[in-house]
């Protein structure tokens, strides 16, 4: 007779607490320039407003942009602000 043996999960699909979460801005036609770069230099640490206008640049040219990575309970933080700034925001992404 076998025995199955079963491994402590180490990692899970989107359950997962661990590792780097992604907190990603997406394009939109009603936010303005200033708005983004305002909202990213207030909410995200280590952003200044030139580098929130670079955001926005990315933003709008790409679509997109990962404006912070980090532990989890930080990245639904800033997410919650930004999406209550009126961003329009992507899910939070691991990896």
């Amino acid at each position: 007779m076998s025995e199955t043996v079963e491994l402590p999960r180490v990692g899970g699909p989107s359950g997962a607490v661990g590792g780097l979460w992604r907190v990603v801005v997406l394009n939109d036609d009603y936010n303005t320039f200033d708005h983004v770069a305002e909202s990213l230099a207030r909410v995200i640490p280590g952003i200044n407003l030139a580098e929130g206008y670079r955001f926005a640049d990315r933003i709008h040219n790409t679509g997109c942009a990962i404006v912070w990575s980090g532990p989890r309970e930080d990245a639904e933080q800033y997410w919650e602000q930004l999406d209550g700034a009126g961003l329009t925001m992507g899910p939070l992404e691991t990896g």
